[in-house]
């Protein structure tokens, strides 16, 4: 198991031998997507993504917005295809996630879809939408320092929805965010199935 855990930060891209077409729904919509092994979930979306796309907010009608640890690319097809007329970030540490990110936005015709590692997001880049089933188990203090280089990156006014499990800490977690963060607004916005959506806002500035 720790074996598979480690292809989720050190896949290259997949070879064609390599990939496989998958089923999925995405926004309402039956699409057929590139998948591998070596990534998360890579054989359908996973309960904690479905749960989150489930009970997200209505997204704006255009901006930028950001889909963190994006895997072969569920949350950010469906931000794509919900919102044509937007930038969607794909960001991912694994490699062969970001090139099936990019494979299958080019394969769905959503052009405005960027694949990207995190160090080629242009640093003064800002979102007003982030959602994300961040990577909780590569553990608390790597969890923290990932949040804490994107979730500063919220444009006021923006927000990040979150899906954590119960079980791996989602109430200690909403503290640490309201603890870490005392400008944002934290809150715990819906909760089934034992996953919780936690939600990071960043107040509009008042002048």
């Amino acid at each position: 198991m720790s074996d598979d855990h480690d292809h989720y930060f050190t896949a290259s891209p997949a070879s064609d031998a390599q990939l496989r077409e998958r089923s999925v729904t995405l926004a309402g919509q039956q699409v057929t997507v590139w998948s591998a092994g070596g990534v998360f979930s890579p054989d359908h979306v996973d309960k904690g993504t479905a749960i989150l796309l489930d009970n997200v907010e209505e997204l704006p009608q255009t901006g930028t917005f950001l889909d963190l640890g994006s895997g072969w690319g569920p949350i950010a097809l469906t931000m794509a295809a919900l919102r044509p007329e937007a930038a969607v970030y794909g960001v991912d540490v694994n490699e062969r996630a970001v090139d099936l990110l990019q494979r299958n936005a080019q394969r769905l015709g959503h052009a405005q879809v960027e694949a990207l590692t995190p160090d080629a997001v242009p640093s003064e880049t800002t979102f007003d939408v982030i959602w994300s089933n961040p990577p909780i188990r590569i553990g608390k203090a790597a969890l923290h320092e990932l949040l804490e280089t994107w979730l500063p990156r919220i444009a006021p006014g923006g927000r990040s929805e979150m899906v954590v499990s119960k079980n791996l800490g989602s109430d200690s977690l909403q503290k640490w965010l309201a603890d870490r963060f005392p400008d944002m607004v934290v809150e715990r916005t819906a909760s089934e199935k034992s996953f919780r959506i936690l939600v990071v806002r960043n107040p509009a500035a008042t002048s």
